[in-house]
């Protein structure tokens, strides 16, 4: 016959304590781990200390401008943008970036979509896009607005630029954080009330994160 072995309570409870005493080292290791990432993390970030990006408008042109009705706008707006990244050792991913025209507080063109890019630091990108308004809801007042800025033989527009960034230094990238561009247009806006109008004199935007 075999021999059984019994073990005491109190050698089940020591090794109890033995497995918890190793869980607890276990937890600690963790804990100092993750620590001294975040840690390392943060002190790159002060390091660095990105500076947000810069854009300006280089170049808008509104092609069309006519109301098919009312408070109907049918609208085309051609503009080109720069983007420059300041940063000498911080990258940036650029997301979800959307476009759009405004004139006195009210949209005259849809979102428009740019794609997606990376820019390496000190780099400056050029980005166009087109946007186009097909039956835009405005104010009833947008026609004699218009009306007024053709008097006064200036029109000012304004884009406006929403997306999503993402800061890269070496193989580390960043969270998202989302961005706002605002630009200003001065058109001269002469006595022929028809588009095109251009403002090619080249403006900073203010940049918001």
């Amino acid at each position: 016959m075999s021999r059984i072995h019994e073990k005491s309570p109190e050698h089940c409870a020591k090794r109890g304590l033995n497995f918890k005493k190793f869980n607890k080292k276990l937890f600690f290791a963790f804990s100092t781990f993750l620590l001294t990432v975040l840690s390392f993390i943060l002190l790159v970030w002060f390091i660095l200390h990105p500076t947000k990006p810069q854009f300006s408008l280089k170049e808008a042109e509104i092609n069309q401008l006519n109301l098919s009705g009312p408070s109907l706008l049918n609208s085309s707006v051609q503009l080109t943008l720069l983007s420059s990244n300041p940063n000498k050792k911080v990258g940036i991913y650029y997301d979800e970036l959307q476009v759009h025209a405004s004139y006195k507080g009210q949209t005259i063109t849809p979102d428009t979509s740019i794609p997606p890019f990376y820019q390496e630091h000190e780099e400056t990108n050029l980005l166009s896009a087109s946007l186009v308004g097909n039956q835009q809801p405005v104010a009833p007042s947008f026609g004699y607005d218009v009306g007024r800025d053709q008097s006064t033989r200036k029109l000012v527009l304004t884009i406006k630029v929403t997306g999503k960034l993402q800061w890269k230094v070496g193989t580390w990238v960043s969270g998202k954080y989302r961005f706002n561009v605002n630009c200003v247009a001065i058109m001269a806006f002469g006595s022929i009330p028809s588009p095109p109008l251009s403002s090619k004199q080249g403006t900073r935007c203010s940049t918001t994160i």
